[in-house]
C-alpha cells in the first residue's frame, strides 16, 4: 500500500517549471504567448490527453455558475481546461508540492490565476467547507490512493445535493500480473489498483448512484499507438509527459501498452451523482 510520502516522492522531479520553460522556449513561445492548448501536451497528465479531457469533462454539465472541484490536480492542466472551455472557477488538491507549485506558475503564465486556486494537501482530508463545491472529477488518481471508502467520503463531504462525481481512473479488469513500472508506481507495492466494481461500492457507500460507466480499452491503445508514431518519426516534443515521467518514460509507456493489450488494466469513466 503506498504511503502518502511514497506518491509525493515518486512525481516530484526537483525542476518541473525549468524544464517546461525550456520546453515552451523550443516552441519558439514565452511565458507571455504561450496558451493553454500548447501546454496541454505536458500538463494533462492521464491516457489520452487533452482528446481524453474532453470526452471525460463533457459529460459533467460544466458552467461558469458552477463550482468545480479537482482532486488530484496535479500541474493544473484539466483546471485550465475547464475554466478556458466552460468558464467555470476550478479548486484543485494535489498531494506533491512541485506538482501544485508548477500548477501556480502555469496559471499565471496564462492568466488564469484569478479563476484556479491550487492547495497541496491529500484528497483523504482537504482542507475544504461542507458542500462547498457543484462538481467534482479525478483523473488518474485513485491508482494513488488504497482507501476508496474514505475518498469518496470525502468527496461526497465537500458535494452539494446533486452534484455530479466524475472519475478517469486506471483499473483493475482482468487477472493476472502488470508489468512495473507504470507512470503511476514503480512497484506494485506502490500501486493501488481498485476493480470498477470496487469504485462503484465505494461510491454507493458514499452516497452516490453511479449514472455511468464507459471502458476506454480501445482509445488508450489507438492514444498509444499515435504517441509511439509521432515518437518514431520527431522524437519526444518539446513539451510532453516524458517531463513528468523523467528518463525511464519508454519503459513505462511500454509496459502500460503491455499490461491494456493483455486485459489487465483499462481506463475507465465513471459518472455518479450525490444523492
Amino acid at each position: 500500500m503506498p504511503t502518502q510520502r511514497d506518491v509525493s516522492n515518486h512525481y516530484t522531479q526537483g525542476n518541473l517549471t525549468a524544464a517546461i520553460l525550456s520546453g515552451i522556449e523550443s516552441l519558439g513561445k514565452t511565458i507571455n504567448s504561450v496558451t493553454v492548448d500548447e501546454l496541454a501536451p505536458v500538463d494533462e497528465f492521464h491516457i489520452g490527453g487533452r482528446q481524453a479531457s474532453e470526452d471525460f469533462l463533457g459529460q459533467l454539465d460544466l458552467s461558469p455558475e458552477k463550482q468545480v472541484l479537482d482532486v488530484g490536480c496535479g500541474l493544473g492542466g484539466a483546471a485550465r481546461f475547464v475554466v478556458s472551455r466552460y468558464g467555470s472557477p476550478v479548486t484543485g488538491i494535489d498531494l506533491t508540492p512541485e506538482f501544485v507549485d508548477t500548477g501556480k506558475v502555469l496559471c499565471n503564465w496564462v492568466g488564469l490565476d484569478n479563476s484556479i486556486s491550487l492547495h497541496q494537501g491529500s484528497a483523504l482530508a482537504m482542507p475544504f467547507a461542507d458542500r462547498a463545491f457543484d462538481r467534482a472529477y479525478m483523473l488518474h488518481v485513485g491508482m494513488n490512493i488504497d482507501d476508496k471508502a474514505k475518498l469518496c467520503s470525502e468527496v461526497s463531504r465537500v458535494l452539494r445535493q446533486n452534484a455530479l462525481f466524475g472519475i478517469y481512473d486506471v483499473m483493475r479488469v482482468g487477472d493476472g500480473e502488470l508489468a512495473y513500472p507504470v507512470p503511476w508506481a514503480t512497484t506494485a507495492a506502490s500501486s493501488a489498483l481498485a476493480t470498477p466494481s470496487q469504485y462503484r461500492e465505494a461510491l454507493q457507500a458514499a452516497g452516490f448512484s453511479v449514472l455511468a460507466e464507459r471502458d476506454r480499452r480501445d482509445f488508450a491503445l489507438a492514444f498509444f499507438d499515435q504517441l509511439r508514431a509521432r515518437t518514431a518519426v520527431a522524437g519526444p516534443p518539446p513539451l510532453g509527459l516524458h517531463i513528468l515521467m523523467g528518463r525511464n518514460t519508454p519503459e513505462k509507456v511500454q509496459n502500460m501498452i503491455q499490461n491494456i493489450s493483455s486485459g489487465h488494466i483499462a481506463p475507465v469513466e465513471l459518472v455518479a451523482r450525490k444523492e
